[in-house]
Protein backbone atom coordinates (compact mmCIF):
# COMPACT_ATOMS: atom_id res chain seq x y z
CA UNK A 1 0.00 0.00 0.00
CA UNK A 2 1.15 3.51 -0.73
CA UNK A 3 2.08 5.65 2.28
CA UNK A 4 -0.44 8.35 3.12
CA UNK A 5 2.22 11.03 2.90
CA UNK A 6 5.82 12.04 3.30
CA UNK A 7 7.37 14.62 5.60
CA UNK A 8 9.48 17.04 3.54
CA UNK A 9 10.87 19.68 5.92
CA UNK A 10 10.02 21.91 8.85
CA UNK A 11 11.07 25.19 10.41
CA UNK A 12 10.43 27.11 13.59
CA UNK A 13 10.19 30.82 14.17
CA UNK A 14 9.08 33.29 16.75
CA UNK A 15 7.76 36.75 17.43
CA UNK A 16 7.54 38.96 20.48
CA UNK A 17 5.46 37.03 23.06
CA UNK A 18 3.09 40.00 23.33
CA UNK A 19 1.79 39.16 19.84
CA UNK A 20 1.41 35.43 20.52
CA UNK A 21 -0.31 33.56 17.74
CA UNK A 22 1.54 34.80 14.69
CA UNK A 23 4.69 32.75 15.21
CA UNK A 24 3.79 30.65 12.15
CA UNK A 25 4.50 33.67 9.91
CA UNK A 26 8.31 33.66 10.33
CA UNK A 27 8.33 29.85 10.50
CA UNK A 28 6.54 29.53 7.15
CA UNK A 29 8.72 32.17 5.52
CA UNK A 30 11.86 30.37 6.70
CA UNK A 31 10.53 26.98 5.57
CA UNK A 32 9.50 28.13 2.11
CA UNK A 33 12.83 29.91 1.57
CA UNK A 34 14.74 26.81 2.68
CA UNK A 35 12.68 24.60 0.35
CA UNK A 36 12.88 27.02 -2.59
CA UNK A 37 9.10 27.34 -2.68
CA UNK A 38 6.52 30.11 -2.68
CA UNK A 39 3.07 30.34 -1.09
CA UNK A 40 1.53 29.75 -4.54
CA UNK A 41 3.17 26.28 -4.61
CA UNK A 42 1.04 25.10 -1.68
CA UNK A 43 -2.04 23.09 -2.59
CA UNK A 44 -3.50 23.00 0.94
CA UNK A 45 -2.77 24.55 4.32
CA UNK A 46 -3.84 23.35 7.76
CA UNK A 47 -3.43 26.35 10.03
CA UNK A 48 -3.90 25.89 13.76
CA UNK A 49 -6.65 28.27 14.86
CA UNK A 50 -5.95 29.42 18.36
CA UNK A 51 -8.34 32.33 17.74
CA UNK A 52 -10.15 33.56 14.62
CA UNK A 53 -8.24 36.85 14.63
CA UNK A 54 -4.93 34.99 14.91
CA UNK A 55 -5.76 32.82 11.90
CA UNK A 56 -6.86 35.77 9.81
CA UNK A 57 -3.65 37.63 10.63
CA UNK A 58 -1.46 34.68 9.61
CA UNK A 59 -3.44 34.24 6.37
CA UNK A 60 -3.10 37.93 5.56
CA UNK A 61 0.58 38.24 6.50
CA UNK A 62 1.58 35.22 4.40
CA UNK A 63 -0.76 35.97 1.49
CA UNK A 64 -2.42 32.56 1.75
CA UNK A 65 -5.43 31.77 -0.42
CA UNK A 66 -8.32 31.38 2.07
CA UNK A 67 -9.88 28.77 -0.26
CA UNK A 68 -6.89 26.49 0.44
CA UNK A 69 -6.77 26.99 4.23
CA UNK A 70 -8.55 24.65 6.65
CA UNK A 71 -10.86 23.45 3.88
CA UNK A 72 -12.81 21.17 6.24
CA UNK A 73 -12.87 23.63 9.12
CA UNK A 74 -10.20 24.43 11.65
CA UNK A 75 -9.81 24.12 15.39
CA UNK A 76 -12.71 26.45 16.05
CA UNK A 77 -15.06 24.03 14.27
CA UNK A 78 -13.34 20.68 14.85
CA UNK A 79 -11.66 21.13 18.21
CA UNK A 80 -8.24 21.94 19.58
CA UNK A 81 -7.15 18.76 21.40
CA UNK A 82 -4.52 19.53 24.01
CA UNK A 83 -1.24 17.85 23.18
CA UNK A 84 -2.27 16.55 19.76
CA UNK A 85 -3.20 19.57 17.66
CA UNK A 86 -0.23 18.93 15.37
CA UNK A 87 -1.22 15.30 14.81
CA UNK A 88 -4.79 16.33 14.00
CA UNK A 89 -3.57 18.95 11.52
CA UNK A 90 -1.18 16.56 9.74
CA UNK A 91 -3.65 13.68 9.48
CA UNK A 92 -6.37 16.02 8.18
CA UNK A 93 -3.92 17.51 5.68
CA UNK A 94 -2.70 14.15 4.37
CA UNK A 95 -6.21 12.77 3.93
CA UNK A 96 -7.35 15.90 2.10
CA UNK A 97 -4.28 15.88 -0.18
CA UNK A 98 -5.19 12.31 -1.13
CA UNK A 99 -8.90 13.06 -1.56
CA UNK A 100 -8.17 15.96 -3.92
CA UNK A 101 -5.24 14.38 -5.72
CA UNK A 102 -3.21 17.39 -4.57
CA UNK A 103 0.54 17.22 -4.01
CA UNK A 104 1.96 19.69 -1.46
CA UNK A 105 0.57 20.66 1.92
CA UNK A 106 1.62 22.87 4.81
CA UNK A 107 0.71 22.43 8.48
CA UNK A 108 1.39 25.20 10.98
CA UNK A 109 1.16 25.58 14.74
CA UNK A 110 1.22 28.64 16.90
CA UNK A 111 2.85 27.84 20.21
CA UNK A 112 2.83 29.79 23.46
CA UNK A 113 5.09 32.79 24.04
CA UNK A 114 5.26 33.73 20.34
CA UNK A 115 6.65 30.54 18.86
CA UNK A 116 5.52 28.96 15.60
CA UNK A 117 6.21 25.82 13.64
CA UNK A 118 5.61 24.97 10.00
CA UNK A 119 5.97 21.63 8.22
CA UNK A 120 5.68 20.57 4.58
CA UNK A 121 4.20 17.25 3.48
CA UNK A 122 3.59 15.58 0.14
CA UNK A 123 0.91 13.06 -0.75
CA UNK A 124 2.04 9.45 -0.89
CA UNK A 125 5.74 8.89 -1.18
CA UNK A 126 6.28 11.36 -4.02
CA UNK A 127 8.86 14.12 -3.55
Amino acid sequence: AEPLGRFVASAVGGVDPRVMGIGPVPAVRKLLARAGLEVADLDLVELNEAFASQSLTVIRELGLDPQRVNVNGGAIALGHPLGMSGARLVVTLLHELRRRGARLGLATLCVGVGQGQAALFTRGDRP
